[in-house]
């Protein structure tokens, strides 16, 4: 990932109070030397101060596995951290997996583009979008691109489940395998949110900034199963929250699933070994949207929880995994493991 070569001076050199070349300049007039040697401090201190910024960013975007690599696609509001332990466990799997925030979501690139109304999302405007989902496969691709990942096995969670099977209908010669999680194919008469959930919703996400870890909680206690714990939520709330907090980008990520086509006739073509998960209980997401996403396309396999809601919930983590590490395995058929990547 991020590598720095270690720069020494000849001699040990103070740079207390140096913040820049000119400082040093300054410092060494009669010295060129000397100046070179302190910049090169200065560099080298300056490098060790990022990579340690950096230290906790790169180990939450790849965790490393043996000699496979993944990486898995995020939801609607949602930053890359929230499944970090279940990615650490697939990685124990041998699997390189690599997650990423969605483009105006966390520290990825925010939009500069207006804000959806309220109005607008109700009346499901579409011209209020300025990207799709189809947008934000391409910024997957994009990232594969930049890790030199040719194939990849996608792994997509609710919308990240939406982006996951666009991208293997835009770019099917870069997926491997496909597994789609509490999401839909973008038919609006399947997979919708529950109409109770949907006014309570609204009200939560609509409410005040200082209320925002408060209402982040009860999101999700309202849209969990049976194995919600309020504690670990409340601190991975908390940890989302001081990540980054942009409640504007969550608005421009609901108008491009909104703007986005129903998928159902491109997955009926998808050539690809595809998993579809999804919980009985999920309300947010109805388990119609994972039913239609399996029967459209052909060969999948379904898998559906009792007590499984919109979450992944922690006792069925081996099972989910080893699910879709089979998957996988339909997909490799004895390839190398430069064929065996998943996003």
């Amino acid at each position: 990932m991020f590598r720095a070569a270690a720069i020494t001076s000849p001699s040990p050199i103070s740079l207390e109070g140096a913040a820049s070349w000119q400082d040093i300049k300054s410092r060494f007039v009669d010295d060129p030397a000397g100046a070179i040697s302190a910049a090169e401090e200065l560099v080298r201190l300056a490098m060790e101060r990022r990579i340690r910024a950096l230290k906790d960013e790169v180990s939450a975007l790849c965790t490393r596995g043996r000699d496979d690599e993944s990486s898995s696609t995020e939801g609607l509001r949602t930053r890359m951290i929230r499944y970090q332990e279940f990615c650490e466990q697939l990685a124990g799997d041998g699997y390189f997996v690599v997650r990423f925030d969605n483009r105006d979501i966390g520290r990825s690139s925010k939009m500069d583009f207006p804000v959806p109304t309220v109005k607008q999302l109700l009346l499901r405007d579409k011209r209020a979008a300025r990207y799709t989902l189809e947008h934000m496969a391409a910024d997957g691709i994009g990232l594969l691109d930049h890790l030199g990942i040719e194939h990849a096995h996608v792994v997509g969670v609710s919308m990240g489940g939406m982006i996951a099977q666009a991208l293997a209908i835009g770019y099917p010669e870069r997926v491997s395998s496909l597994t789609s999680i509490m999401s839909n194919t973008g038919d609006r008469t399947h997979g919708r949110v529950h109409p109770r959930l949907l006014s309570r919703l609204a009200r939560l996400v609509s409410g005040p900034p200082d209320d925002a870890i408060a209402n982040g909680v009860e999101i999700l206690r309202l849209i969990s199963g049976p194995h919600f714990d309020s504690g670990d939520t409340r601190r991975l709330v908390e940890e989302e929250h001081g990540r980054n907090y942009d409640p504007d980008g969550a608005s421009r990520q609901t108008m491009a699933i909104i703007a986005s086509p129903d998928r159902t006739w491109y997955l009926r073509r998808l050539v690809v070994p595809t998993l579809v998960i999804h919980g009985l209980l999920d309300r947010l997401v109805m388990p119609s949207g994972g039913v239609a996403t399996a029967k459209a396309v052909p060969g999948s396999r379904l898998l559906m929880y009792p007590d499984m809601a919109h979450d992944l919930p922690r006792p069925r983590w081996d099972e989910v995994i080893d699910e879709i590490v089979t998957n996988t395995r339909r997909a490799e058929g004895g390839g190398s493991a430069t064929d065996r990547a998943a996003v």
